[in-house]
């Protein structure tokens, strides 16, 4: 098959020295040019505040790729190529007279692609000398996430973004968007009439998020401490899982229809208010403990920490839908750091048959399950009921699952990263993978009524050990409603 590269343009990467930037985008990029995905004449320009020697920078980007990009994979000639493509320029993103070298590297031919790979309060400025300059008319924007820490800050954000680049041209990302198996929900639910007549409240009896990290701060805390769990990870990536597996179907495959279904599901959450969340919603906060048999520091005891900080880095809710497919229907959403283990996944509990025929004892293995593994591994199993075998078992029921395993059952295709996706959508114009305005503001409203109620109780976190699945409370928030997370963790 041939494949087609998309139009020439000119990916402008600000902050290009920076982590997100020279571990992940400069890959993906990589990964699209290996891929023959980019055009002969689309250009690389990295834009940092570093001075000195051009060579020396792009010597740290090569020196990134051969450490990111799996050896398998990493061709000298196409990494020659790539390297070829890019060019290096010392910039002061809040000094309008800068923006006056990058016209000149662009030229007037091409499109360009400005991707913020800083902290949000660039925006504003950045976008400001793109415009001075006369970019701002041939420009997609790429924001990264956290886009404002409340409601009215990611309004400013977005307003200050507005006022130089029109909607249609402003691209959100959420990396978890753009992983094989979130897209592959969008086929499951609506290519299969097998899941989405049976995808309602008749049908399934509860749902559970979770994102697990086994890291814990990295080097992040000024960032991290300011932002918790809550913002830094609910917000965005469990809220835009939530709405993929909640929302109807869309009249077409084009953005806006499938982000008005998301944005009419963040409408329907049920707030949850001060008086419910010790029934509601757990917050916690790790202590020492053990990851693999290796001892870690609490969060407290985390270089540059402050010992009485409130932050929390473990978050439990019972979230609620409030409309016809999904009335009384809860959604269990979980995120974490120090976790036992990485893990993001999506399970979809079915209600058992009305009427149970076999042992009393197997009982509480009836109900299918719908596993959707988001990372490591990514799959998609369902869990059914099938008999024992031999003849000696009679009709003894066993669960097992029906699976698709990515990485075994497409063993010649390589499996995209969520980052090259993105940015080939991007370069392609198109929005679908990406959160439109008033779907973050809306899960912002819904997070900072929490924020506001943790406030108002002034309950501290509550502990749990690094190493565990989240503080006690969590396991009795399910429990108290005769359920258990999947797996038993």
């Amino acid at each position: 098959m041939t494949v087609t590269p998309v139009e020439p343009c000119t990916f402008a990467l600000f902050g290009a020295l920076g982590d997100l930037a020279l571990r992940k985008l400069f890959p993906a990029l990589y990964q699209l040019d290996r891929a023959g995905l980019l055009c002969p004449d689309t250009r690389l320009l990295a834009l940092a505040r570093e001075s000195g020697e051009e060579s020396r920078h792009l010597a740290t980007i090569a020196e990134h790729l051969r450490r990111h990009v799996p050896g398998v994979e990493l061709e000298e000639g196409v990494l020659q190529r790539f390297l070829g493509r890019l060019d290096y320029l010392s910039m002061d993103f809040l000094n309008a007279g800068d923006y006056a070298a990058l016209a000149d590297r662009v030229g007037e031919a091409q499109r360009l692609i400005a991707y913020f790979a800083t902290p949000a309060a660039l925006y504003e400025p950045i976008c400001a000398g793109l415009a001075e300059v006369g970019l701002a008319e041939r420009t997609r924007v790429v924001l990264e996430k956290p886009i404002g820490h409340d409601l009215a800050s990611s309004r400013k954000v977005n307003d200050a973004v507005a006022r130089h680049f029109p909607e249609d041209r402003t691209y959100r990302i959420d990396h978890y968007l753009g992983k094989e198996t979130v897209q592959n929900l969008i086929a499951l639910r609506f290519a299969n009439s097998l899941f989405e007549t049976q995808w309602n409240q008749n049908h399934i009896s509860h749902v559970e998020i979770t994102v697990a990290e086994q890291v814990g701060i990295e080097g992040r805390w000024g960032y991290f401490d300011k932002a918790g769990q809550l913002r830094d990870m609910i917000q965005n990536h469990l809220l835009q899982l939530l709405c993929l597996i909640a929302m109807d179907p869309p009249s077409d495959l084009s953005a806006d229809s499938i982000r008005d279904e998301k944005v009419k599901v963040l409408k329907a959450l049920a707030p949850i208010d001060a008086a419910q969340l010790s029934q509601q919603v757990v917050r916690g906060q790790y202590v020492a403990g053990s990851i693999l048999g290796k001892p870690v520091p609490g969060y407290l005891e985390e270089d540059n920490a402050n010992p009485s900080s409130d932050t929390e880095t473990f978050v439990a809710l019972r979230a609620e839908i409030r409309n016809w497919r999904w009335a009384g229907v809860p959604f269990y959403l979980r995120t974490g750091k120090r976790m036992p283990e990485k893990l993001s996944q999506i399970v979809i509990h079915f209600k058992a048959p009305p009427h149970y025929i076999f042992a009393a004892e197997q009982r509480p293995l009836i109900g299918n399950k719908l596993i959707i593994r988001l990372q490591p591994n990514e799959s998609i199993a369902l869990q059914v009921m099938t008999k024992e075998q031999g003849l000696d078992k009679g009709m003894q029921l066993r669960s097992g699952p029906l699976q698709l395993n990515f990485s075994d059952t497409y063993r010649s295709a390589r499996i995209p990263d969520a980052y090259e996706r993105l940015l080939l959508e991007v370069m392609k114009g198109n929005q679908n993978l990406f959160v439109r305005k008033d779907e973050i503001e809306h899960a912002w409203l819904w997070c900072d009524r929490l924020i506001a109620g943790w406030r108002l109780q002034g309950e501290a976190p509550k502990p749990y050990a690094a190493g565990s699945w989240g503080p006690l409370s969590s396991i009795a928030l399910i429990t108290r409603d005769g359920r258990s997370w999947y797996g038993d963790f």
